[in-house]
């Protein structure tokens, strides 16, 4: 049989059927991958909409379950802190000129309570619908609005630079190695996770503070911001407080050298 016999001709049903072949195989293709992800996108959904954003909201859950537990284990910490000094102060064999000299270490550490008078000082957001209350100064951003990391820096810096003995942060005490930041609209201390309005309180005298807090130029550049767009600022005496000790690790795990 000869060699035309054998070969499709132009026009004919198997040259066209050759002719379709790779579009088959390209379409056989396209509906394998297509399988594959759907096969990946159930496996990753398991059953849930992953159209929301549940996921946020559990990842926000577990921020702040996470920090009651941590807040838990501060509570745990200082009454473990509690028992052992009990049982060291037993028969630690030390002189009454050295427990004196401990307790001022502790004192000055913030590991110890630390009564006196003292002020609070409370910043907040200002509200969402703000607008510019003086002539002469722009509508708000976002940004305007809301409390900033170097906002409660500047009132801590200044109540140190006042005297102050102790300081807490919302119901956390400060000691030398605290760090006062701020993630997005959130403190973050020690661990811990809380939204505004941020209380800060310092055991110290309150005319000193005070002035202190007026004096600082970062604060008076918070100011401008309080009377044109409503940020929120209040300084209240307490009268005689007792400010907790700190309770949380005192590890150090970073320090540089002072130049």
């Amino acid at each position: 049989m000869s060699n035309s016999a054998d070969s499709p001709q132009p026009g004919s049903s198997a040259a066209r059927r050759g002719s379709f072949r790779p579009v088959r195989i390209l379409t056989v293709g396209v509906f394998a991958l297509a399988g594959l992800l759907f096969f990946t996108s159930f496996h990753t959904a398991k059953g849930t909409n992953i159209r929301t954003d549940a996921s946020l909201l559990k990842l926000s859950d577990l921020i702040q379950e996470r920090s009651r537990k941590n807040g838990e284990l501060d509570e745990s910490n200082a009454a473990l802190r509690d028992q052992v000094e009990a049982l060291a102060e037993r028969d630690d064999g030390s002189t009454r000129a050295e427990d004196a000299k401990l307790a001022a270490l502790e004192k000055s550490a913030g590991t110890q309570e630390v009564t006196g008078e003292a002020i609070t000082v409370t910043l907040d957001d200002a509200p969402p619908n703000a607008t510019a209350r003086l002539p002469g100064y722009p509508e708000p951003q976002p940004d305007y609005l809301v409390i900033h990391q170097q906002d409660l820096q500047a009132v801590v810096n200044a109540l140190w630079q006042g005297g102050a003995e102790g300081i807490k942060v919302m119901d956390q005490r400060l000691i030398s190695t605290s760090a006062v930041r701020c993630v997005g609209n959130t403190l973050i201390l020690q661990g811990r996770v809380y939204s505004p309005p941020y209380r800060i309180q310092a055991v110290g005298d309150p005319g000193r503070l005070r002035k202190a807090l007026a004096e600082s130029p970062a604060i008076q550049n918070y100011m401008v911001y309080v009377n044109v767009y409503g940020l929120g600022w209040q300084v209240e005496e307490d009268g005689t407080v007792t400010l907790p000790g700190y309770s949380g690790t005192v590890d150090l795990h970073h320090a540089k050298p002072v130049q």
